[in-house]
């Protein structure tokens, strides 16, 4: 595997941290208004990159199928959001009411949320396993500026997921240091899943597509069902709107300039 690769594989791992490393610079506890903007923002991120850096790709790499050159990419894409479903019944929801939560309800909640983003970050890993893939086998039409497009673009929207897991464990009494290593743990299935998805991938270029539009409906499953929710309930929803208008805005930005 060459640097540049590594880099990119990395770099996602490295927004998680620096999310993580809030606990050090900010209270104990996130706004709402904060969270909906960081939400809102990472939602946007996810949904540009799903289009322009993984279901773009597919579909021009699939395009000598002529007027079927959906298929792969609309398969793939149902099988990605099919996945993720299947893995959140298999796994405790962090959706649930947080009226009248006591310390042990908050504390429970909070469990759910990091195995929630751990869980989740595993199709954003393999979407940038995927795209270096797609790089390697040379006809997807991805470069190697697109695919760090993607690196970049995950790593943004990782930056306040980092953070959403870090500052709650500090709100109930973690030690700092403590919840920094628990952020930076949510996040470090994204490179495992990134090699094995890269390993994987390079043994099956045929079905590229597949794969690239699969890490899409994945991504997308977790927008839909996870931080669309998040961001639009309750107050300050505006914020949510807003941010992710203009997380879908910079990702959209990264794609088209560095691709």
């Amino acid at each position: 595997m060459n640097i540049q690769i590594a880099e990119g594989i990395l770099i996602p791992f490295l927004g998680t941290g620096l999310g993580a490393a809030m606990v050090f610079f900010l209270k104990k506890q996130i706004s709402i208004v904060v969270q909906k903007a960081l939400t809102g923002f990472a939602a946007g991120v996810m949904v540009a990159a799903s289009f322009w850096s993984l279901l773009q790709p597919a579909l021009d790499s699939s395009a000598d199928m002529g007027s079927l050159a959906f298929l792969p990419a609309a398969i793939g894409f149902l099988i990605g959001m099919g996945f993720l479903l299947a893995l959140d019944m298999l796994t405790p929801h962090m959706h649930m009411d947080k009226q009248h939560e006591g310390p042990q309800s908050r504390l429970k909640r909070t469990t759910k949320l990091i195995l929630a983003v751990t869980l989740h970050n595993i199709p954003e890993g393999m979407a940038v396993g995927v795209v270096y893939a797609g790089f390697l086998a040379g006809d997807t039409g991805i470069s190697a500026a697109g695919a760090l497009a993607l690196a970049l673009g995950i790593a943004i929207q990782n930056f306040p997921e980092g953070a959403i897991v870090s500052m709650p464990l500090l709100a109930e009494g973690m030690p700092k240091a403590k919840t920094f290593w628990m952020g930076v743990l949510s996040g470090a299935v994204e490179p495992i899943a990134a090699l094995a998805t890269l390993l994987a991938a390079g043994l099956v270029t045929p079905v590229m597509p597949y794969f690239l539009s699969f890490a899409a409906g994945a991504m997308m499953y977790v927008v839909v069902e996870e931080l669309i929710p998040e961001m639009s309930e309750g107050k300050h929803s505006n914020m949510g709107t807003v941010t992710f208008a203009l997380g879908f805005v910079v990702m959209m930005i990264l794609d088209v300039t560095l691709g």
